[in-house]
């Protein structure tokens, strides 16, 4: 049965959230929410309540104008998967006055750190939950269900704390319902990392032997638990390999990440078998056996979103992919470009990318350049379908209303089959550096050859678009850019993550848990400065949209000779080059600077003066400044 989230009402159970104080307010009986002393008496009142935690965990795309991720906006305009055409997002530089800060004048905290902000409320949420069903459900629930409702909110106890030390390391542990009234607990200072995955590890493996298999549609069941745990525990795994140089843990979490994923798998319930774009583009993925999890939107609900709009290619959008990353899509021979043998693997020029690189190329990028993608002339359209661009081809066409604005509703994949089969690769691949098993051709079949062979739609077939050969593993490549320290399969993996999850949320997570965050220092990396590579020498091939004259004075491209030409509708036999705006800035540098830790978030003096007023102590981030003095 295909699991996914619909539009739900908003239920008030304010009674049960957040913390209170004694006003006798609170002491009337209320007209409008249950009281808690009387909600807990049957499962359906359990259910009501898990509900809420499905829009805060999973909110997809967002709705409306809210938006949770888009191509090059917010999240995902934080990597090095992403150039703009004024200054590139900087790191955070100083500890912030607020926790969890969002203002751009001292923290680029959402998109840089990608995660809750220093807030327990869900935790306290989930641990009211916890204590209900122990103290007042176990003669009333069946042991089934119990455990089944327990496995539920233990889950989600560990995602929200594996989420919370991925951003800040070490933070507060509460693992039952707390009130304004401890205020030993609620001024209690970090607890140890380790001490927190601990207790996450036990929430997981709880979770994954006590939640149903099946619990109804649009419900997690165990292969979704099964998933989220996959993903969460990799990320600790690698953080505590990388960042923490702890092999131990790491191979411990790593363990977990696999076993995960083999119960996924396993299962036999899921497939590779939709195009790519379509997993993005369609408004009913109840059918897809790639996704585990699905956000549906419906207009008539009032649930609609704005991320195909910015897809639309009529919208002006001041971001755009990196000469970087148009780089590291692989050839269609499973090759990196400078070492395949396909013909034209070397010529830039964007229709030759569509012919010789990987098919996710062509579906996430529009197929001409355009000015409207002022950072780098390559315009993403990822997130929107084909058919809604057939206006392109029409003269003083635009796009339908559907593609405009906020009234977008093509579902989210909260969770694709594909991330499964990554991330359960990855973990593979690390326990062996690790001294475990060494991965097999055969997991390579089942997860890296399986994407591989995902079916191409009608759009691509047109295009002349072909799959890309399988990954062998005893014929790698060996990418003369790959790190030393990266063994040539774990960077196969991962550059496999990005071509997979480009402009979706993830990639900066990514180089925080790999400890690879210099991949973003634009001195070190200056393809980072450049957008798509142009070529206006060969008249009629030159894949640029509409007419030439648009062009005069916005195209300006750095060539072979590292010298700058700008296109002044004359020269342009001279145009032959990587596209650069002349607006577009560096990024400042981060990394080795006096208390700037670019790994893990600070959090705001505010916060801190707040545990000194009431006689507590509260730890700055680790590398940060207890102050700004």
């Amino acid at each position: 049965m295909k699991h996914y989230i619909f539009p739900i009402a908003a239920v008030a159970l304010a009674c049960l959230l957040g913390f209170t104080s004694c006003s006798d307010v609170l002491d009337r009986p209320s007209k409008t929410t249950e009281e808690d002393d009387n909600y807990w008496n049957n499962e359906d009142k359990v259910r009501l309540y898990a509900n809420d935690f499905y829009d805060y965990f999973f909110p997809g795309y967002g709705t409306g104008w809210t938006v949770y991720y888009a191509p090059g906006i917010n999240n995902t305009s934080f990597s090095d998967d992403v150039l703009s055409n004024s200054s590139q997002s900087n790191f955070t530089r100083q500890v912030p006055l607020a926790k969890g800060s969002t203002s751009t004048s001292t923290s680029n905290y959402q998109s840089e750190y990608q995660g809750p902000s220093w807030d327990f409320a869900y935790i306290r949420k989930i641990n009211i939950m916890k204590d209900r069903l122990e103290q007042r459900m176990k003669g009333v629930l069946s042991t089934e269900a119990y455990n089944h409702w327990m496995g539920f909110a233990r889950l989600f106890h560990g995602i929200e704390y594996a989420r919370l030390v991925n951003v800040f390391g070490d933070v507060p542990y509460y693992n039952h319902e707390i009130t304004n009234l401890d205020r030993d607990e609620v001024y209690k200072d970090r607890t140890p990392r380790n001490e927190v995955m601990d207790s996450v590890y036990e929430d997981f493996t709880y979770a994954l032997n006590n939640i149903r298999k099946s619990d109804g549609s649009g419900t997690v069941n165990r292969y979704i638990a099964a998933a989220l745990v996959c993903r969460y525990a990799l990320y600790e795994g690698s953080w505590q390999k990388y960042y923490y140089g702890n092999n131990e843990r790491a191979k411990k979490f790593f363990e977990l990440s696999k076993s995960a994923g083999d119960m996924v798998i396993n299962s036999g319930k899921y497939a590779i078998v939709t195009p790519f774009r379509d997993l993005f583009c369609s408004t009913d993925l109840s059918s897809a056996k790639d996704v585990l999890l699905y956000r549906k939107y419906d207009s008539s609900l009032g649930k609609t979103h704005c991320i195909a709009s910015y897809c639309n290619v009529n919208e002006s959008m001041a971001v755009g992919p990196t000469a970087d990353l148009i780089k590291s899509f692989i050839c269609v021979d499973g090759k990196d470009y400078q070492e395949s043998k396909v013909t034209s693997a070397t010529d830039f020029r964007l229709e030759k990318l569509i012919q010789t690189r990987d098919p996710r190329f062509e579906a996430t990028f529009y197929d001409s350049l355009t000015t409207n993608a002022r950072a780098s002339m390559l315009y993403v359209v990822k997130f929107i379908p084909r058919s809604a661009l057939s206006y392109l081809s029409q003269a003083g066409g635009a796009p339908a209303n559907e593609w405009t604005g906020t009234n977008n509703t093509t579902g989210y994949p909260v969770i694709r089959y594909a991330e499964v089969l990554l991330n359960w690769i990855e973990a593979k691949a690390e326990l062996e550096t690790l001294g475990g098993p060494a991965v097999t051709q055969e997991d390579i079949d089942i997860s890296i050859n399986a994407i591989r062979d995902r079916p191409l739609d009608s759009g691509q077939e047109a295009l002349g678009v072909k799959k890309t050969a399988h990954m062998q593993l005893d014929d790698l490549p060996d990418d003369p850019d790959r790190d030393s320290d990266v063994p040539k399969l774990l960077w196969e993996i991962r550059r496999e993550r990005r071509m997979e999850f480009a402009f979706e949320q993830g990639r900066i997570i990514d180089l925080r848990r790999w400890h690879k965050l210099n991949y973003m220092d634009t001195t070190e990396n200056p393809d980072l400065l450049l957008g798509a590579y142009v070529d206006m020498s060969r008249s009629g091939k030159n894949s640029l949209l509409g007419d030439l004259k648009n062009y005069v004075g916005k195209m300006r491209v750095l060539n072979s000779k590292n010298e700058f030409v700008v296109y002044d509708g004359k020269n342009h036999r001279q145009i032959r080059g990587w596209f650069q705006a002349e607006t577009t800035e560096p990024r400042q540098q981060f990394l080795n600077m006096t208390n700037v830790n670019p790994y893990l978030c600070p959090i705001g003096t505010n916060q801190i003066n707040d545990y000194k007023v009431h006689g507590y102590t509260l730890t700055q981030t680790q590398g940060w400044p207890s102050t700004n003095d």
